[in-house]
């Protein structure tokens, strides 16, 4: 059996993504009354992070800890890689010392490269391609305050960027129809538009693509390594805020979400994140379960494991 890392939400069968999502509701239950899983205890989670982050390091390093088991934490600064060290070396080493490793770095192909390499779990963290962990956490989310996601409409507001490429492969993996709001010149890359033409639509007026949807989504308009771009890109998103006003034109249950952080003014208004229909708390919070969640999964599944 070859190595199951999440690099993507593509690394998991439909099926497989669902599962998580229940097991990191009952593991969050579990945790309120007071009980830890104790699939983790012993275990040792390699974290290396090329950007800097945090609700991610915080939700990775809680989980660890709060099941019985530790972390190692390191930048380039604090390692070999920042020395010019190859990617496929450290990977080898590392993965020889810790149980699972997560990466957040900028191109996905350095997170490809290392996972080729590894001999354990290798989790996306974040990369300018993807963001796996948070629609994780996304999608738990709405279960929690809407039921399963199957047959929703979503709207994404902004740029097409990381975020916007994985809710498009959300959009595939939970059976929802995507709306993607964005000015002309910052589309999600036309390949994975393409490939999923029969549930994702893109437009250019936020108005038109948020009516009548069930979870409206947005991000910063400027993500790291793209401050320089800040003064245009505010031009361009600017007729793209997510505000109450825009949320009328949803349906009456919508719900918002941010992955965080946000620039209150600009990709939001300044009340936006106080809206009754914002559950942006609970979709950080449940950054915490569902990769308690998944590293479970990536555990028990390399053991050959069938069942949790």
């Amino acid at each position: 059996m070859s190595m199951r890392h999440f690099l993507s939400l593509l690394d998991l069968s439909p099926e497989e993504c669902n599962l998580v999502i229940e097991r990191a509701i009952t593991i969050k239950k579990q945790q309120y009354e007071g009980q830890f899983s104790p699939v983790l205890r012993h275990k040792v989670l390699g974290m290396i992070f090329e950007k800097s982050s945090t609700r991610t390091r915080v939700s990775f390093e809680s989980a660890m800890l709060q099941c019985g088991g530790g972390t190692i934490f390191l930048t380039p600064q604090d390692s070999q890689l920042g020395r010019g060290e190859p990617i496929e070396d450290t990977a080898r080493v590392v993965s020889r010392m810790v149980d699972l490793v997560v990466i957040r770095t900028f191109a996905h192909e350095r997170i490809e490269r290392f996972a080729n390499a590894a001999e354990v779990p290798v989790i996306n963290a974040l990369t300018d391609e993807f963001h796996p962990c948070q629609l994780l956490a996304d999608m738990q989310t709405f279960h929690e305050h809407r039921g399963p996601i199957q047959g929703a409409t979503v709207t994404w507001v902004g740029d097409g960027n990381n975020m916007c490429h994985s809710y498009i492969n959300a959009a595939r993996q939970f059976d929802f129809q995507l709306n993607v709001a964005c000015p002309a010149g910052f589309d999600p890359d036309p390949k994975y538009v393409k490939a999923n033409a029969d549930r994702v639509k893109l437009f250019r007026e936020p108005e038109a693509a948020v009516a009548g949807a069930h979870l409206v989504v947005t991000d910063v308009w400027a993500s790291m390594g793209q401050e320089s771009e800040s003064a245009d890109r505010l031009k361009a998103f600017k007729a793209f805020q997510v505000s109450p006003k825009l949320m009328d034109r949803a349906a009456p249950k919508a719900l918002f979400m941010h992955c965080l952080p946000a620039h209150r003014g600009e990709e939001i208004s300044e009340d936006m994140l106080d809206d009754a229909r914002s559950v942006v708390w609970d979709e950080a919070e449940n950054r915490l379960h569902a990769q308690k969640a998944l590293m479970e999964f990536l555990l028990t599944r390399n053991k050959h494991h069938t069942e949790f």
